[in-house]
């Protein structure tokens, strides 16, 4: 937990409690006035936006992992819990819960929440409502899928722009902001997305990122980007931030992940041509690669070996598509 407080207290740091097709993200600008506090088994920060709450978990395990982007790359730390130690509601119909006693304001811990029901393993997502007449409204309509041909339940949601509540095993986080109408931007700091077509996946997280088997994401940490802040905002490098991350990279990533960027680095440093070094060629090996061969075009001077292997390795029909659920990291 030293490591997520220090993250958690790095204003350019991003976090999230989702799911693939459905996230809500925290945020905070480096000036915007924030509520620190550590207590018992976890570590929470309110804002006027939003809030978060982080837990300790006995089945905690960190995951690192990078991929490109389509014009650098992103990272993160997966918070994971097995499998079989992750499940929460799992509620597949619009359902009342009751006053959030766990809220983060003690002004919200009258207010009710409804889960929404989007039938997902290991995340519950929910509405934090307090207009009686808006609770009332809802009441009536539990027992629904929120997407139910004719339910309007979604339109109320969205007329009433309540706090909504994502939780998981290993936190929650709040977002106080309005949702933005149909077709309008999110707000910078803490928002969220609800999409249903990619919820139809059934999916705990995006293809992208590589997760061993068994290994569900009940979390996500977003430390400082080298290339853009914590809103997604592109920046000059910034080397320090690069080295940080290297260093969790190093601490909880996957070996075979590691080493094979070991790999890639040293040929390229060593001067041998991309056809001289067999390389894996599964979707995550070939994410590693690219990114090693950007990082180095960041870090280093772009040497004709270099060019060479990018041109070989970092073709543009070869990038992944990005995961529209994740932090811009």
């Amino acid at each position: 937990m030293v490591m997520l407080a220090a993250q958690l207290d790095d204003p350019q740091a991003g976090w999230s409690v989702g799911t693939f097709g459905a996230i809500a993200e925290f945020t905070r600008e480096p000036d915007e006035p924030v509520r620190m506090t550590r207590a018992g088994d976890g570590i929470t920060a309110v804002t006027d936006k939003g809030a978060i709450r982080i837990v300790a978990h006995a089945g905690l395990r960190l995951i690192a992992s990078e991929s490109p982007t389509t014009d650098s790359w992103m990272h993160r730390v997966a918070l994971c819990l097995p499998q079989h130690g992750c499940a929460m509601g799992g509620r597949t119909e619009l359902t009342e819960v009751g006053p959030d006693r766990d809220a983060l304001r003690s002004r919200d811990r009258n207010s009710v929440l409804f889960d929404l029901g989007l039938g997902v393993l290991h995340i519950d997502a929910c509405v934090r409502l307090d207009d009686e007449d808006t609770v009332r409204a809802l009441r009536s309509r539990v027992g629904k899928s929120l997407f139910a041909p004719g339910n309007d339940a979604m339109g109320i949601i969205l007329g009433a722009n309540p706090h909504r509540v994502f939780t998981s095993r290993i936190g929650r986080v709040e977002v106080f902001q309005p949702i933005p109408p149909p077709g309008g931007r999110s707000p910078d700091g803490p928002h969220t997305h609800v999409l249903p077509k990619l919820l139809a996946h059934g999916r705990t997280h995006a293809a992208t990122e590589p997760l061993p088997d068994g290994w569900i994401p009940c979390a996500h940490l977003y430390p400082a980007h080298a290339l853009r802040d914590q809103l997604g905002r592109k920046r000059e490098f910034r080397r320090e931030h690069h080295v940080a991350f290297q260093a969790l990279l190093a601490r909880f990533g996957l070996p075979e992940l590691l080493a094979l960027k070991r790999r890639v680095v040293e040929a390229v440093a060593a001067g041998q041509a991309p056809d001289a070094v067999v390389l894996p060629g599964d979707r995550f090996a070939r994410a590693t690669v690219r990114v090693a061969l950007r990082q180095l075009g960041a870090t280093e001077q772009l040497t004709p070996v270099l060019v060479e292997w990018l041109a070989v390795h970092d073709r543009l029909d070869l990038v992944d598509s990005e995961n529209p659920m994740e932090a811009p990291h």
